[in-house]
């Protein structure tokens, strides 16, 4: 796409867009679209609602995350980062990298991908299956177009970009109230919210390529 970020007014809009370009797709042909954003800016909830809207007429998307590829609690320990997780860190970001190559390709009758589970808190392996005849994949997380190696390898696999914005009011609302859905106490959340979600946040709105599409939420 340009180089110059096209400003969508509402989810609908990007719901529309990215319908129109699956069509336009010629035969055995994939588009992979990355959706980031910073914690609490919306973008595994729209990633997701976009999917089942585009998939209520027939089976045509798929939702990739990049939370599967969360190191597990135990190597955080060891490494000394389970107060970080959620940071870049702390992530496989070469394991992704693996599989987007995979699902670029297409040359599989299936791809088998991690998912990460919120109420365990970890990643299960081989969690969902995407088949080839799926012609658009959503991928979506916070880190995904950083511009420095080695995340901003992932790029190579991506053929629209798109950058959910919101405000520092509107993310510290949605991360504490994300937070007190776990019954954390509140040294807990004030450490998850103000120590590493924001300051995450922060980095990939400063550190992030000019997306394709941008759309305020």
């Amino acid at each position: 796409m340009s180089n110059h970020a096209l400003k969508l007014n509402s989810i609908l809009e990007l719901q529309r867009f990215l319908e129109d370009k699956a069509l336009a797709l010629s035969d055995n042909k994939r588009l992979i679209v990355a959706i980031s954003g910073a914690p609490g800016s919306g973008k595994s909830h729209v990633s997701q609602s976009l999917s089942n809207s585009i998939n209520q007429v027939s089976k045509k998307s798929e939702v990739f995350s990049m939370d599967g590829f969360h190191y597990d609690d135990s190597v955080l320990k060891e490494k000394n980062l389970l107060s970080k997780k959620g940071a870049l860190e702390t992530f496989d970001v070469l394991g992704l990298k693996s599989f987007l190559e995979r699902l670029s390709m297409n040359t599989e009758a299936n791809v088998a991908v991690p998912v990460f589970d919120r109420d365990l808190e970890l990643s299960r392996s081989s969690a969902l299956i995407i088949d080839q005849s799926i012609p658009l994949i959503i991928a979506e997380g916070n880190y995904l177009l950083l511009k420095d190696k080695p995340w901003g390898d992932l790029q190579n696999y991506f053929d629209i970009t798109v950058m959910i914005k919101s405000s520092k009011e509107v993310l510290t609302e949605r991360l504490m109230k994300r937070w007190k859905s776990y019954n954390l106490n509140p040294d807990e959340i004030d450490q998850k919210v103000f120590h590493n979600d924001i300051p995450n946040g922060e980095f990939v709105n400063l550190n992030s390529i000019k997306p394709d599409i941008e759309i305020i939420n």
